[in-house]
């Protein structure tokens, strides 16, 4: 009977046949191999913390553009209720009036300090499809083709986003 630690152990012996060049070879290219690898991880590691960072940074600037848009109708409405007010319901009711500048003013200041901010075009402007949003065309007199001739609406951004296009009417005169 034979002990179990007579027997040789067949792992830690060299094939007497092998060429160690080819084991050295066969090494180096496991090391690159492995080096390959490592470096792909530490690329796909650096671009998911770009990725995460700029991720992060959109949901910063523009996580908030549904409640943007949704503040835009209350923006228009206030804007209307000053602009139709005549003279005299100014004069009989400036502090309903005054009230609602405020209102107008302190919603204007909050969308500045959130980066939303008011395209206004004016009649003359030329169109542009960027901001401007062309309702209709007519054929103006004195006027050039591409050029703003009624606002309807203003436009609004979010730092570099459009959130919504200024309406406006657009000239189709032809150029003489």
């Amino acid at each position: 009977m034979t002990d179990q630690n007579d027997q040789p152990n067949d792992d830690f012996l060299e094939d007497p046949l092998a060429d160690p060049m080819d084991e050295v070879e066969q090494m180096k290219a496991q090391r690159d191999e492995f080096r390959d690898k490592f470096m792909r991880a530490l690329a796909d590691a650096e671009n998911s913390r770009k990725r995460a960072d700029r991720e992060r940074r959109d949901a910063e600037q523009y996580g908030g553009t549904r409640l943007a848009r949704d503040l835009l109708p209350v923006y228009d409405a206030l804007h209307r209720a000053l602009d139709s007010a005549t003279e005299e319901q100014r004069n009989s009711a400036s502090a309903l009036i005054e009230g609602v500048e405020l209102t107008l003013r302190e919603l204007s200041n909050v969308f500045s300090k959130h980066g939303i901010t008011v395209i206004t075009p004016k009649i003359g402007d030329k169109f542009d499809p960027t901001f401007h949003e062309a309702m209709f065309e007519a054929a103006v007199p004195g006027t050039t083709a591409g050029e703003i001739i009624q606002v309807m609406d203003n436009g609004f951004r979010l730092h570099d986003r459009l959130l919504r296009p200024a309406k406006v009417g657009v000239s189709s005169t032809p150029a003489s």
